[in-house]
């Protein structure tokens, strides 16, 4: 009778501290890193729980993310998405499935952003200018009647601006600045004078 009270005890003690009789269910995390994620929309699920990802405040697009529900050990997973941001061309998960034994943190899920073209008008270049987006740039020929920028990430700020002015004009630029929407910019404008 004596020895059914020690045994009752010993798995009371061991409930309570799963730890120390070398189990862990039930306190394992699921989860890993993500990039690309600059706009809400990005929700995940595996088990029947779901984790909506929030973009980062900086503007990264990157971070770390984890389910709020622990796991337990053996727990078998399979992360998938449930839905995925507008302004992505598309999303993908790297070891989306597997059986827990530790904390799970190797779920990485990478989005590729849409891009769309920047471009505009110029108007009255005799010589030839260079243009400036960030580390993009352009050199725009004398007689030249348009231009074209590389291909700017949708949700990302853009500022086209004049890094080298043609011989002997000014050249200025209107709606150079903003950020890039669901379409292309075409409407930037760049007017030479005299």
């Amino acid at each position: 009778m004596k020895s059914s009270y020690l045994r009752a005890g010993a798995a009371l003690a061991c409930a309570v501290a799963l730890s120390a009789c070398g189990g862990s269910d039930g306190q394992l995390e699921l989860g890993g890193t993500f990039e690309g994620v600059t706009k809400p929309g990005l929700v995940v699920t595996s088990g029947g729980q779901e984790k909506a990802i929030t973009p980062p405040a900086n503007g990264s697009g990157q971070g770390r993310w984890a389910f709020d529900n622990l796991i337990s050990t053996d727990d078998r997973y399979s992360v998938d998405f449930k839905s995925k941001p507008s302004n992505v061309k598309d999303c993908k998960i790297a070891n989306p499935s597997g059986r827990a034994g530790y904390h799970v943190y190797t779920v990485y899920i990478t989005c590729e952003l849409n891009r769309h073209a920047l471009s505009g008008s110029v108007s009255n270049l005799k010589g030839s200018l260079v243009l400036v987006n960030g580390a993009d740039r352009v050199t725009v020929q004398a007689g030249a009647t348009a231009f074209k920028m590389a291909d700017v990430a949708e949700d990302s700020p853009y500022g086209v601006a004049v890094l080298e002015q043609p011989a002997g004009q000014t050249c200025t630029v209107s709606n150079g600045s903003g950020t890039i929407g669901p379409a292309p910019v075409t409407n930037v404008a760049v007017t030479c004078t005299p």
